[in-house]
């Protein structure tokens, strides 16, 4: 079965916010680029985690719709 929770998200390296990220410590989320099954995606307020694990192709999606403006921004 895949991995779809990682307790302690603070156990992988590599985080990044979002490029739309204002910088002031607002609420964010971040993601990890080159996990081997999905992209943990964590609340940048709870570095220590959980973090769930989004299959690569429904990120894919989502990223796709938010950069469409499908949530009201864009």
């Amino acid at each position: 079965m895949t991995e779809r929770v990682i307790a302690n998200a603070a156990a992988l390296s590599g985080w990044r916010k979002s490029s739309y990220s204002d910088g002031e410590g607002a609420e964010c989320m971040e993601v990890v680029d080159g996990y081997p099954h999905g992209i943990p995606v964590r609340d940048s307020k709870a570095p220590r985690g959980p973090a769930i694990v989004v299959p690569a192709g429904a990120w894919s999606a989502f990223v796709d719709a938010v950069k469409g403006g499908a949530f009201g921004q864009g």
